[in-house]
């Protein structure tokens, strides 16, 4: 039997990253054989990765790699804040990013077993060993373009990719950077309003038509009159029409109105909702706010965020620094959008393990 010593222990753990007493017990299972050692870690590493497999990876970072006109980003998860801000952890996802943009697939994410496209199971393992909690390869997404331009924030919370044609001047590069802050900082569902499917649009209208109606002290004053005249007459209590007959030309007679009676004017508004959609007055209120909506959802039409005079758009930007530049892709990952995150109950735990 080998004399196992501190030695040893210390080389291995270093080697591996493994605890002290795994150590130790890894080099006397295999009578000091560091190699041999090293597999029984990794074993073990694999079989812990097994139990962790049900367990909540949604914390994590987000990482890119850029390789002359193509960019990647890629989305690795860990269980704990804390395991996302350890060196070892962000030189893993720097190396899943590196080997993203060298796999020809464009994007792999959810669903998909991401780990095996990339043909990174063993690293994964590896890690899992070394950090000791579970890691999850979640998603990467590539882009391609005269030019393209990433942006990581938060530490890697958000991570963007931009990618255009028409330029690929510094002048360009610059200004797609600072359009992809723009993209982590306000998030657009789409680069501009003709991305939009009719669908979408339908959809929009549809929920901007029935909030409308819901909320009706925001409605034209005429369309108001009459959900009035109909909340008198026999709807509204004695008492709700005794506090409108008293507030009625107060500017916040909504203030005055109970629940109820708000209520009770949304539902008659819903009831008449095909009336009043055809009223020009409300179509006029409808469209402006769908397109207010789209200047929020649509990049190109937001306001730029370093707009000196706060009024133009992305668009006129772009303009402003080349026409021709044409952004032909956006991607804006989150770490954990979408994913059910662990509730720590400390406490709850403790008590578990007590009782």
């Amino acid at each position: 039997m080998a004399n196992i010593t501190a030695a040893m222990v210390k080389d291995l753990r270093e080697m591996t990253g493994a605890g002290m007493m795994d150590c130790k017990k890894a080099l006397t299972e295999t009578d000091g054989d560091m190699d041999a050692a090293v597999e029984v870690l990794k074993k073990s590493g694999a079989a812990k990765a097994q139990k962790k497999a049900s367990r909540i990876a949604a914390e994590g970072i987000t990482k890119v790699a850029v390789d002359g006109n193509k960019a990647v980003v890629v989305e690795v998860n860990s269980e704990t804040d804390f395991v996302a801000k350890n060196a070892i952890f962000q030189e893993f996802v720097q190396t899943v990013a590196d080997k993203a943009i060298t796999v020809d697939v464009e994007a792999a994410g959810d669903g998909e077993d991401v780990c095996s496209i990339l043909d990174m199971k063993a690293e994964l393992e590896d890690k899992t060993l070394v950090i000791g909690e579970k890691l999850s390869i979640r998603r990467f997404q590539k882009v391609c373009g005269d030019v393209v331009a990433t942006y990581i924030h938060g530490g890697g919370k958000i991570g963007v990719l931009i990618a255009a044609n028409g330029a690929s001047d510094d002048a360009a590069k610059e200004a797609l950077t600072n359009v992809a802050m723009q993209v982590a900082a306000m998030s657009p569902e789409y680069i501009s309003r003709a991305d939009i499917s009719d669908e979408a649009l339908a959809k929009i209208k549809e929920i901007t038509i029935d909030s409308a109606l819901n909320d009706p002290a925001t409605l034209p004053k005429p369309i108001l009159a009459d959900l009035f005249a109909k909340a008198l007459d026999g709807v509204w209590t004695a008492e709700d029409k005794e506090t409108y007959e008293k507030e009625k030309n107060n500017k916040y007679l909504f203030n005055f109105l109970s629940d109820a009676a708000k209520a009770a004017l949304a539902g008659l508004a819903m009831e008449n909702k095909a009336a009043i959609v055809d009223n020009k007055i409300f179509s006029g209120l409808v469209e402006g706010r769908i397109s207010k909506q789209i200047k929020e959802i649509s990049l190109l039409d937001q306001t730029y965020v370093k707009a000196e005079d706060g009024k133009q758009t992305v668009a006129q930007y772009l303009t402003s620094v080349n026409k021709n530049i044409v952004i032909t892709k956006m991607v804006r990952f989150e770490v954990g959008e979408g994913m059910q995150k662990k509730n720590e109950d400390f406490a709850a735990e403790v008590a578990a393990q007590l009782g």
